[in-house]
């Protein structure tokens, strides 16, 4: 019998539900979603902190909309995430020398340090996740799951309809 990860009782789902793509992909986020959420919780921090150190790990000093752009995170948020990191003078936020009106983002050396944590937490959370597949079976998980993300990407061209 298997439990359905999207009921909150461990009562097995009928067959049919078991072969829907988008119910299994749904019950899979949740488990990581409660995976990764409990690890960072643990530590003090959420994925919206993990999302911007990496980003800014990657990509350098940004401004606040450039954040908020690559990471996903609305901008009305972002102001409320870089005050908690900032209080953990993970981030130091200054005054664009070329426009004063905006904030440019640097990561600290207590940022990094920071990330190094959370980049554990999130690949133990990952080798929880991803326990009960094979190292190719896991590769092959990531792969097609990026080939569904990047077609269905906004950006993404969609195909002409040839009819």
């Amino acid at each position: 019998m298997v439990e359905d990860p999207m009921s909150p009782t461990p009562e097995p789902a009928p067959a049919r539900l078991r072969t829907i793509p988008s119910r299994l992909l749904a019950g899979a986020a949740a488990v990581a979603d409660r995976l990764v959420s409990e690890r960072l919780a643990a530590e003090g921090a959420h994925r919206w902190h993990f999302a911007v150190l990496v980003a800014l790990a990657e990509f350098g000093p940004a401004s606040q909309a450039e954040l908020s752009r690559r990471t996903g995170i609305y901008r009305s948020d972002m102001v409320a995430v870089l005050n908690e990191l900032g209080d953990g003078a993970c981030v130091r936020r200054e005054a664009d020398p070329t426009d004063r009106r905006r904030n440019v983002i640097t990561l600290t050396p207590t940022g990094r340090r920071r990330l190094e944590l959370l980049d554990t937490l999130i690949a133990d959370a990952q080798r929880e996740l991803l326990a009960p597949l094979t190292p190719a079976q896991q590769g092959e998980l990531i792969r097609l799951l990026t080939a569904l993300t990047e077609h269905h990407h906004p950006a993404h061209p969609r195909p002409r309809d040839t009819r």
